[in-house]
């Protein structure tokens, strides 16, 4: 029996264990904690490996020779050498939609809850400030203006989900076809600096590269309407935070809410923490009980298809290592 093991680095809920316990060839171990150095050093006779912080080197491929897939829990890979993995004809494969319906949820509650002022409303009712309700009130969703920056897995469901609020629902993506974006209801949009102007919210679902690092800059948040909200549950780097807390502090924005930062975990000292006008939650948009069993499952059933033959190209990242 051509017998596979997969390395299993601070372990996966048992909805993907049950996968392996399932096959009789497949052996595998758990490593948690899974500091570097024993990362890499059980390495060297696994066939497949689950990531879900943990991430992944050349200088830990080359400890690898009988690698074949690399299986992320999420839909995130820059912490990847996807290159190097190319090289080595190694898979990268991610979850698919397994957490995207979770991430579309929390950029709608982001905004939901500026709009609602709901961290100032919580205030008012636990330190006795009940007079002060009318001083600044809570907006609408619906009539409003959304610029939703990317339309895949989890683009098009904050797509649909904001157009179920009765939001205007712009869509910028230069990689998507015009008609897939109207599909989803929305309007496309090929300026992105003029779209910026027109929306009251801003919500960002790109992945993190070469081309959107930055995307959001002090230009970018310069054309945005005044008085509007910006959302981040994608990646630090795309959004620049420096110029974001400018925007934030000179009344350009209304206020921000961000999963993520340049810096995980985030700096006690970053500006941006001291701001009123901000909420964030630490990286969590996409881990909600439900999206880590689904998450778990698809990573492990990923790693099998290599193993058996049958990937499935639309959730790797490097497909042409799978012929």
């Amino acid at each position: 029996m051509n017998r596979k093991k997969i390395l299993i680095p601070l372990g996966i809920p048992e909805a993907g264990l049950a996968l392996v316990k399932a096959r009789d060839d497949i052996d595998y171990e758990v490593l948690d904690p899974a500091p570097p150095e024993q990362f890499r050093a059980k390495l060297k006779d696994v066939h497949g490996v689950t990531l879900r912080v943990t991430g992944f080197t050349a200088a830990d491929l080359a400890v690898a020779p009988n690698l074949m897939a690399v299986a992320r829990l999420g839909v995130g890979y820059d912490n990847v050498d996807v290159a190097a993995c190319t090289g080595r004809n190694v898979a990268v494969m991610i979850a698919g939609i397994a957490n995207s319906v979770s991430v579309a949820e929390q950029a709608v509650f982001f905004m939901l809850a500026l709009a609602k002022r709901a961290a100032e409303m919580d205030a008012m009712v636990r330190r006795e400030r009940w007079a002060e309700r009318f001083g600044a009130l809570p907006g609408d969703l619906a009539g409003k203006t959304v610029l939703v920056i990317g339309g895949g897995r989890i683009g098009s469901r904050v797509i649909r989900r904001c157009a179920a609020f009765e939001m205007n629902v712009l869509a910028y993506d230069p990689y998507l076809k015009t008609d897939v974006l109207r599909m989803y209801g929305a309007e496309p949009v090929s300026d992105l600096r003029a779209a910026l102007a027109r929306a009251d919210f801003v919500t960002i679902h790109c992945p993190k590269s070469g081309e959107t690092v930055g995307l959001i800059g002090r230009a970018e948040l310069a054309a945005m309407k005044k008085g509007a909200f910006l959302v981040n549950t994608a990646r630090g780097g795309i959004v620049d935070e420096g110029a974001l807390h400018a925007a934030l502090t000179g009344g350009q924005l209304a206020g921000a809410a961000l999963d993520v930062f340049d810096r995980e975990p985030v700096d006690p000292a970053n500006p941006l923490l001291k701001l009123p006008n901000t909420i964030y939650a630490p990286h969590m948009a996409g881990v909600t009980r439900e999206a880590l069993d689904r998450m778990a499952v698809a990573a492990v059933q990923n790693l099998l298809d290599v193993f058996d033959g049958r990937p499935k190209r639309e959730n790797c990242v490097n497909p042409e290592v799978l012929g």
